[in-house]
């Protein structure tokens, strides 16, 4: 189903899109073990957010595990990109494990705002999703400390006190424009709160939420290639919504709906930040055969950040 008879599909390709410096880093450290130690492989959590790229792993022997208990004793283990808790450490410790963390360093870098603000005797309320990986693994760092908001409403119903020290931290993938109404309400409730010394929501997330943000009103339609259970990749499609535009996240080429495209003039393509360019590939080609699609490349700010291989990785090497 074209859009029309007469037509051709605009298609906006944004750009930055899809992988970022933490996903990339966390990939590259699941390869490189693969290629030192060989299958089976540990990785606790998926390493990224994205089906297909644990599936990709998965039929080449690795093996993503929720408890750490099911990890053989002595066996290498891969933290996500998403952080873990101390707990988790610990545990890995007492079962002799050899860890590799792939930590993103921007998640990392919230942790230790966290333990920051807690040696320093703050109250500390982090803005996140608390089923998430990362808000689980963070929360872990402090967590007689610590309380999780998610909305506005959660934090009318707080109830420190207006002298208490409180202290926010935020989950690096999160709407800007919620999180700033949720920051919002935080101040005006608590005017002294400290803030992190600098935005905890990474680059990468801010740079895909502003290239929507900036084209969605030239469009009729956003599509965004991410799974369902990538906070970034979700987040794209709330901010098309926010503006108007219908949006929809699928994983693959395969999930659209004709019926979206049916009077449709033009359409935005993204990607989350764990969302593998193959898979934008694969979306294009589809609207461009199958729907008359006529792409044009939209470039908002280039992307040049990149992170080293964490030490316990160099050091995996060494060992060898």
């Amino acid at each position: 189903m074209r859009p029309s008879s007469n037509t051709k599909l605009k298609i906006l390709l944004a750009n930055p899109r899809g992988f970022c410096a933490g996903v990339n880093m966390a990939i590259d450290c699941v390869n490189q073990v693969l290629e030192l130690k060989g299958p089976p492989i540990y990785v606790f959590h998926e390493i990224v957010h994205n089906k297909h790229v644990v599936e990709d792993f998965q039929e080449r022997g690795v093996v993503f595990v929720d408890h750490i208990g099911q990890v053989p004793s002595g066996a290498v283990v891969i933290y996500s990109a998403h952080g873990i808790s101390p707990a988790i450490r610990d545990e890995s410790k007492d079962r002799n494990l050899v860890e590799i963390d792939a930590t993103c360093p921007l998640v990392t870098k919230v942790h230790l705002e966290v333990l920051r603000f807690a040696k320093e005797g703050y109250k500390i309320i982090f803005i996140g999703h608390r089923n998430h990986d990362e808000a689980i693994g963070t929360m872990g760092e402090a967590p007689d400390s610590m309380v999780i908001v998610e909305s506005v409403e959660e934090v009318e119903a707080l109830t420190f006190t207006p002298d208490e020290k409180l202290a926010y931290v935020t989950q690096t993938t999160l709407s800007i424009y919620d999180a700033n109404k949720i920051v919002d309400a935080l101040k005006r409730k608590y005017p002294g709160i400290r803030q992190p010394p600098k935005e905890d929501i990474c680059y990468a997330t801010t740079n895909r939420q502003n290239v929507v943000t900036a084209l969605a009103p030239e469009v009729d339609l956003v599509l965004v290639i991410g799974s369902k259970n990538s906070s970034n990749s979700k987040r794209l499609v709330e901010t098309a919504e926010s503006m108007g535009v219908s949006g929809y996240l699928i994983d693959q080429a395969s999930e659209i709906d004709p019926q979206w495209l049916a009077g449709k003039r033009s359409v935005l393509v993204t990607a989350g930040a764990s969302a593998p360019e193959h898979l934008v590939q694969g979306l294009l080609d589809r609207l461009q055969s199958q729907f008359g699609g006529v792409i044009e490349t939209r470039t908002l700010t280039d992307e040049d950040v990149s992170f080293a291989p964490p030490k316990s990785l160099r050091s995996l090497a060494v060992i060898g």
